[in-house]
This record gives C-alpha cells, sequence and structure tokens, in this order.
C-alpha cells in the first residue's frame, strides 16, 4: 500500500472517528435534559454518605431508579463541573429530574427535611405531644430530653428542666434526628433571640434569667396580642414593684396542670390551690417558668409600657381593657364580662 493510500485510509478512519464522537456527545447533551422515572409509587429516598465517590452516588441513584444509568449521571456531572460540591445527606424523589437537575439538586445539598411548629405559649407537656402527633417520636423521648438541664446550666443553673427554655419555633429536621437533637436546636434558637442586647437589658433590670422567662411565658399566656405585651409586661412590673400578687389565671392553671387537677375549667375554688406557681395566693414570680415564650414576649418583659396601670380583662375579641384602680377595673368587669355574657345568653 502506497503512502497516499495509508494516509488516505487514516483520514477516512479519523473522520469516522470524529463524528462517531460528534454522535456520541450530541446523544450525551441531549440526555441531559431528559427526564428518567424508575421508582414510580410515593417516591424514593437515597442516602449519599460522606465520602462517597462519584461512580459510588451514581450506582446509588440508578439503583433507586432516580436516574437512567451510571454513564449519564457521572457526564452531567462532569458537564456541570459540580465534582466537588455533591452534598452528603438523605435526598427524596417523588418526581422525575434530568441528570442535571438531579445533579443541581445534590450539589445545593436540598436534603429531605421534615417541619414540625411549636406555637408560642405551650408547655413542655403540650410539645411533646405535638411532637408524638406529628410522628416525629414518642412523646416519652421528648420529655425525657426535655430533663436535660446541663443545656441552659450557664443561664439558668436552677433550672430543673427545660420548661420555657425551648424556643417555639418551625423547626426542619431530617428523618433519623432524635429528640435530643429538637431539643438542642431549640435551645441553640432561644439563645439567638435572648442576644447580647437582651442579656445586657436583664442585667441593667437586675433581672436573672429565670425571672425574665417567667415573667415572659406568663406575658404569653394573658395575651395573644403582640401589641398588647408591653401593657400586660407593665401591669405586672407595677405589682411586683408595689409587692402586689400578680393574680394571673395562667400561672393557676398550670399549677393544676402540675397536679394532675385541672379539668379544663377554672373555678374560684381553683383560686385556692396551694402551690407556689398559683399567683393568686402568692405575691411574687412563680419559682420558674409555666410556658415557652416568644421573642416579642421576651423583650416586652424587659421593656414594659411606661403606664401606672394595675388591672386588665379581657374584652372578649382577643383585647384587654386596662385599668389604674379597682374602681375601674371592676366597671370594666362589668362591662366586658358580667354584661357581655349576659347579653351573649339572652341572644341565644
Amino acid at each position: 500500500m502506497t503512502l497516499k493510500r495509508v494516509l488516505l485510509v487514516c483520514g477516512v478512519i479519523v473522520t469516522v472517528l470524529a463524528v462517531s464522537a460528534t454522535v456520541v456527545w450530541r446523544n450525551m447533551v441531549g440526555r441531559l435534559d431528559g427526564t428518567h422515572d424508575g421508582f414510580g409509587g410515593d417516591g424514593v429516598f437515597v442516602t449519599i454518605e460522606p465520602g462517597d465517590s462519584i461512580p459510588v452516588i451514581a450506582r446509588r441513584f440508578v439503583d433507586a431508579g432516580v436516574v437512567a444509568d451510571r454513564l449519564i449521571f457521572r457526564f452531567a456531572v462532569w458537564h456541570s463541573g459540580m465534582d466537588r460540591g455533591l452534598q452528603a445527606g438523605e435526598y427524596f424523589f417523588d418526581q422525575a429530574l434530568s441528570p442535571m437537575n438531579l445533579v443541581e439538586k445534590v450539589a445545593s445539598g436540598r436534603v429531605f427535611l421534615r417541619g414540625i411548629t411549636f406555637p408560642e405559649g405551650l408547655t413542655l407537656m403540650q410539645m411533646a405531644s405535638i411532637y408524638e402527633a406529628e410522628g416525629f417520636g414518642g412523646g416519652g423521648a421528648f420529655s425525657a430530653a426535655s430533663e436535660r438541664v446541663e443545656l441552659i446550666a450557664d443561664l439558668d443553673p436552677d433550672a430543673t428542666n427545660l420548661e420555657g427554655y425551648l424556643f417555639p419555633e418551625t423547626y426542619s429536621l431530617p428523618r433519623d434526628a432524635t429528640a435530643d437533637d429538637l431539643v438542642e436546636a431549640m435551645i441553640d434558637q432561644f439563645r439567638v433571640v435572648f442576644d447580647e442586647g437582651l442579656q445586657a437589658l436583664a442585667v441593667e433590670r437586675q433581672m436573672s434569667v429565670r425571672e425574665l422567662v417567667t415573667l415572659a411565658a406568663i406575658i404569653e399566656k394573658e395575651t395573644g396580642s403582640v401589641e398588647e405585651h408591653a401593657l400586660v409586661s407593665a401591669v405586672f412590673n407595677n405589682r411586683l414593684r408595689l409587692g402586689m400578687p400578680l393574680q394571673s389565671d395562667p400561672t393557676v392553671i398550670f399549677s393544676l396542670d402540675q397536679d394532675g387537677l385541672y379539668d379544663g375549667n377554672l373555678t374560684r375554688d381553683n383560686l385556692q390551690h396551694d402551690s407556689p406557681y398559683n399567683t393568686y395566693r402568692y405575691s411574687r414570680l412563680p419559682p420558674g417558668p409555666i410556658a415557652a415564650p416568644g421573642g416579642a414576649a421576651l423583650r416586652a418583659a424587659l421593656a414594659p409600657a411606661d403606664v401606672s396601670y394595675l388591672y386588665f380583662v379581657s374584652r372578649n375579641d382577643g383585647t384587654h381593657a386596662f385599668a389604674n384602680t379597682l374602681q375601674e377595673h371592676n366597671r370594666n368587669v362589668r362591662e366586658f364580662q358580667i354584661n357581655y355574657f349576659r347579653r351573649q345568653r339572652s341572644s341565644q
């Protein structure tokens, strides 16, 4: 074979290879945006462990039916330039994704998380019930975790549990999160809210952290209106300064609940229940928090409104009527309680 013929054959081979490579390249690029659903049903979980190589990750996704084959996933990783950015964790897939979208999801660390919400003003027992009802685990596990007083020993060395310190918020947790993990996250969030500014203000007002959280919890339970927090705080701060009992119904309910005596109705006899948490019998703050206050209540406890109010009563519309004297208060009670309920009965 002449040199000219050899060069011609080589040229043909190179051309064929180039054309084939171009076809393969275009085919692979075309597959990057195509979706694949090999799992069906209600979806599938895939866990990427720390240190997993790209071939191992590719195999996990292929085995789960998330991607068609290992080659296209590895090509998508290479094409995206995210080969060093894939993040470990548990991922959930309930709809088909393209290889590129799959890589982007893993590179951004959009792991599977479940949300659980604790509103302001809950007790530990109520939080444990929510924890169990939401399917995160048994309420007993949450209750046990809420006994870990070492988590706040630096803030409140006298705490016997975490009542008041588990900050009410929505938390996002992986499936394998434990009650301890959640409680630690809630304490961390309390510390974020109870920042240096609030700590300094507590020192200025000569309030211990325990006293602050206790007062804030009572404020939280007395009104659902953030706009009234500072006014309710003023009433209780004024009463404490004068040595008057706080006479807060929520503290009585808490004391009855702790002793297993609360049936959902607060009676006049209940107000005489002998407990240090009963602020009708003892003219001081209870020995500890009665619920978990939110950030607004914590701030209000340290910044009461500049008013002389000593009394307030519900208007039955979510707000309260405030008064400086007992005479004014009694008029408000007649108007917003006695007469209100008389009108309600007469309209039925």
